[in-house]
């Protein structure tokens, strides 16, 4: 008898216990479909989440785990259309298909990337440099110096599996100088539609300029800011209205306590439609009474600015003193 009662006991519990995690299961379901947390019986927001890129094994393996693909197997080895490669895990833009070169080596090569898009770390073998998206930490490949391929003598080897590409025809580039492009960019980069952004310099005479220099004013660049934006979401009108909403495009020569030639207002058209468009956003501005000393000009080679400069104000968690966004444009 005492047997057969310890017994029932027994089962009682384990029923028990399993109802109970049952019923709490149940509970959990439904919390995640609100997007709350329940704690001591109080309900609390839960932020929405975010949608992530579904990866394959395989490039989980490459991008999560540091592996690497088979040489001579990647889509992009010997790939060479006109683009952008973006990260496969983050869509975050990476490099220039102008920077794409043949290396041999099995694997796409690129002689250099996207200002601040590539972050270098010493790899776990202790003899190689380690490459990672900058914004995800997703890994890409290595990098190797010196072997005498390029000019640059720098050579990203990256997996296939690490990237994606945009064909050119699918995104468009505008190209804005308004004053210290770190205000500039920090503008763009919250607009939607964009890609990315890329401070640097251009309109002058010297290749490929250093900051020192463009500030002694003896360069002819302006500080700029190159923006690359997915046409599907935006265009270059929206974006050139941002252009014009976020600086005094009155001024000569400076913006706000920042003066030179480099902080001039100026738009760099890579075609006639942009020409366009600049010239008819000019007039409508005019029109409303404001002395419009923007020049509009067809944009020649646009060097990228040193690392520091890139994202600059998100780096450093600030706002712009000499930018911000007022209302020019009836929309």
């Amino acid at each position: 008898m005492k047997k057969v009662l310890t017994l029932l006991l027994s089962s009682l519990f384990i029923f028990v216990a399993c109802s109970q995690q049952e019923q709490k299961e149940v509970k959990t379901e439904k919390t995640e479909d609100k997007q709350t947390v329940n704690t001591d019986n109080k309900t609390k927001p839960q932020a929405p989440l975010l949608e992530k890129t579904v990866l394959t094994k395989e490039e989980e393996r490459i991008i999560l785990h540091k592996g690497t693909e088979r040489a001579f197997t990647g889509k992009y080895d010997k790939f060479y259309e006109d683009g952008l490669y973006v990260c496969k895990n983050c869509n975050a833009a990476l490099y220039r298909s102008n920077t794409k070169f043949n290396s041999k080596c099995g694997w796409p090569s690129f002689d250099d990337n996207i200002s601040d898009a590539v972050k270098r770390l010493p790899d776990a073998d202790g003899l190689r440099t380690e490459i990672v998206c900058n914004k995800c930490d997703g890994h890409l490949g290595h990098v190797f110096l010196n072997e005498g391929f390029t000019d640059k003598n720098t050579r990203h080897c990256v997996n296939s599996l690490s990237m994606k590409f945009i064909p050119r025809e699918k995104y468009g580039k505008a190209i804005f100088a308004n004053g210290c492009f770190w205000g500039t960019e920090y503008f763009f980069l919250k607009a939607k539609g964009v890609i990315s952004t890329s401070c640097g310099y251009i309109g002058g005479h010297v290749k490929n300029p250093t900051y020192k220099a463009v500030c002694n004013g003896t360069t002819g660049h302006a500080e700029a800011v190159e923006v690359i934006f997915d046409k599907s979401q935006t265009d270059f009108e929206t974006l050139c209205k941002l252009f014009f909403e976020t600086h005094d495009p009155s001024q000569v020569n400076r913006q706000g306590p920042d003066i030179g030639t480099q902080y001039r207002t100026e738009i760099f058209y890579v075609n006639e439609e942009q020409k366009t468009i600049s010239a008819k956003l000019i007039k409508e501005l005019e029109a409303t009474g404001i002395k419009v000393a923007t020049k509009v000009t067809k944009a020649p080679i646009f060097y990228d600015a040193e690392d520091y400069h890139q994202e600059y104000y998100k780096k450093k968690n600030g706002i712009p003193y000499c930018h911000k966004f007022e209302k020019k444009f009836l929309r």
